[in-house]
């Protein structure tokens, strides 16, 4: 292959800064809605005609020539490559890229097939009928944001996704208090490859349907199910423990249903997990840590915030845990040592614990830090433990003392 072959030519490098230019072609307006998208589409055909002669005449320069590309001579905006087209859409918002689809059949079959993330957050009203009407388009997609201010999305836009993004692997249906469990059987059956999914403020799904979910998803790695309060339960957790082996995260904040049972089949069933919210979960006790400490040795993050029930029982067990996980690194690898164990642990108002066993724990995790700045160890509420410190305030403490004080 020639060089001159292998770099883009001046017309495509100038394409990706005309793009801009593009962008704000179909953009005049804002909006969101499909009939506007439609009409600027439309509109925006004449701008994208002189847009297109312009990059020409950029590209063919003083030389007064057609512009060339893999022998293919480009005569107007349709001949586009979809290499190129990808590209340009690749530096354009999603609003864009949707309006760009509905220019010709070219642009939406290349855009629609080689578009692999879309975030509709920015819809804010009828993102139930865009659902519906781009889901069967964007069959490739793997990622898919769906948050919304309001709740906008119903049953039969999650359903569409369902029987058309098969590939999906990231969704967000956060804040989506219209969905019912016919959105989560529709996701099991039709998104099986899904590992990261986000449905937290969703309080009408049940925990039936969040265990039927967890036999067909088995690849999760991220679910955040905070505020699910029917969801979660002790019954929905046995069941991620049992299916979902490979999840490394998961958020149960404010889940006031979930006890010592479910959380114990978690850490016995997902034994990578990493991070695990338990922020409200006002019944779980030291059993539930313990379980954690023990069977979690890549834990990283915890949040115990408003667990009341937890006692120095679980402080020490954690400590303890560090321990026992890693014996080697006690030795010759201080340094790789520093960078395993917990990174960042709340324990606000968790009035039960007290200063020793915080101390102890905060002690064993170097990367436990209650400096200013770096508070990765939160104990707001707990009054009783203002005297806890991690090695480096001790430090600074000790430097700032030590400094000769000029007499007056």
């Amino acid at each position: 292959m020639r060089e001159d072959q292998r770099k883009p030519s001046k017309g495509i490098r100038e394409s990706l800064s005309l793009s801009k230019h593009l962008h704000i072609s179909f953009c005049k307006g804002g909006g969101g809605e499909k009939s506007e998208m439609t009409a600027k589409a439309k509109v925006g055909s004449e701008e994208l005609n002189s847009s297109f002669e312009k990059l020409m005449m950029v590209a063919a320069g003083s030389c007064g020539v057609e512009v060339k590309m893999k022998g293919a001579v480009i005569t107007e905006w349709k001949d586009i490559p979809m290499e190129l087209l990808l590209r340009i859409a690749s530096l354009v918002d999603d609003r864009t890229a949707i309006v760009a689809s509905g220019v010709c059949c070219g642009w939406r079959d290349a855009i629609c097939l080689g578009l692999t993330q879309l975030s509709l957050s920015w819809c804010k009203k009828n993102m139930n009928n865009l659902v519906l009407s781009l889901a069967p388009k964007f069959t490739k997609l793997q990622t898919l944001i769906l948050r919304q201010e309001n709740p906008q999305l119903e049953d039969n836009a999650v359903e569409t996704i369902a029987n058309f993004c098969h590939d999906l692997q990231e969704l967000d249906l956060s804040k989506s208090f219209k969905l019912s469990d016919r959105s989560l059987y529709a996701l099991a059956h039709g998104c099986p490859n899904l590992k990261k999914l986000n449905i937290s403020g969703c309080t009408s799904f049940s925990d039936e349907a969040l265990e039927y979910l967890t036999k067909f998803c088995r690849k999760l790695k991220i679910l955040n199910l905070c505020g699910c309060v029917k969801a979660a339960t002790d019954r929905a957790l046995q069941a991620i423990g049992r299916n979902c082996n490979m999840l490394q995260s998961l958020n149960l904040g404010w889940c006031d249903n979930v006890g010592d049972v479910g959380v114990m089949s978690l850490a016995y069933g997902c034994p990578d997990l990493r991070c695990v919210d338990l922020c409200g979960c006002v019944r779980i006790t030291d059993d539930s840590v313990i379980a954690l400490a023990n069977k979690c040795i890549h834990l990283r993050s915890l949040d115990l915030y408003y667990c009341r029930n937890i006692t120095d029982r679980a402080m020490y067990s954690l400590a303890h845990s560090r321990v026992k996980n890693k014996p080697s690194l006690w030795q010759s690898m201080k340094d790789r040592y520093d960078e395993e164990g917990l990174k960042s642990l709340n324990i606000s108002q968790c009035t039960a614990l007290t200063p020793p066993a915080v101390q102890a724990l905060c002690d064993t995790f170097p990367a436990l830090h209650t400096c200013s700045g770096r508070h990765t160890l939160v104990m707001s509420g707990c009054l009783n433990l203002t005297s806890v410190h991690c090695a480096c305030a001790v430090q600074a403490h000790r430097t700032l003392n030590s400094i000769p004080h000029t007499a007056h």
